[in-house]
């Protein structure tokens, strides 16, 4: 398949076909950069609107740079990130704290309150399930990328393996070979999905990482690990 970055055979062209192709050829290199940088920028002036409300406004680093360079107080000065490394330092000390037992006592307290109140429960536990997904370490992580015959034989999908599969579902089962929790993610959101259990043998695991599955699947197919030459191993 060819890219915006590979030459082109010389032919005869209009001079807008080339300027199109031109204009094609700088919008892939423009469009990651360009919504990267806006997508961070985005997100920490979100988070420094979040954090530096709770900041007395004589510590705002605005108002600092005015006072240090003697500055008028009406001139806008848009200095972004200082929420963020406040943010970063909040919840860093949080987590050190809930890690400790006095932390964990008043965790498992509020905890406690939270599942007896009917509404804030249902919103907190689906919060919490969340977080605890994203944000788990990594021995809660996905272990292996894999391939799977879905949604029949012969067409093959780009699966996770999370664990093998345990209790009553191997039991019921009935398989001697065991059964592997497979995550069969959807293309190009791949947080929403479906979860298989497949026998083992039926489970090809992959070289790739499971990053670069993820990847593979976000850009449906079109980013294979090793971009050069997809039939090589992943760099």
């Amino acid at each position: 398949m060819n890219t915006p970055f590979d030459e082109e055979p010389r032919r005869k062209g209009s001079l807008l076909g080339r300027l199109r192709a031109s204009f094609l050829t700088g919008l892939v290199v423009i469009a990651p950069v360009g919504l990267t940088i806006w997508l961070i920028w985005t997100v920490v002036g979100w988070i420094d609107g979040m954090v530096l409300p709770f900041v007395p406004r004589a510590y705002h680093p605005d108002r600092m740079i005015q006072d240090f360079f003697g500055l008028a107080r009406d001139s806008q000065i848009n200095v972004r990130g200082i929420g963020v490394i406040i943010f970063l330092v909040f919840t860093i000390i949080v987590g050190w704290m809930a890690k400790g037992l006095i932390g964990r006592s008043v965790l498992r307290f509020g905890e406690s309150l939270v599942e007896r109140t009917p509404v804030v429960r249902s919103i907190y536990s689906g919060i919490k399930q969340i977080s605890e997904t994203v944000f788990a370490q990594s021995e809660r992580s996905f272990e292996k990328a894999c391939l799977v015959e879905y949604p029949r034989r012969g067409i093959w999908a780009i699966g996770f393996v999370s664990t093998t599969a345990k209790g009553e579902i191997t039991r019921h089962a009935g398989n001697q070979n065991g059964l592997m929790s497979v995550f069969l993610p959807t293309t190009p959101n791949p947080t929403s999905g479906f979860l298989l259990f497949v026998p083992a043998e039926e489970v090809i695991e992959l070289d790739m990482s499971v990053e670069d599955a993820a990847k593979l699947v976000i850009s449906a197919g079109l980013g294979y690990p090793n971009s050069k030459d997809p039939s090589l191993p992943p760099e």
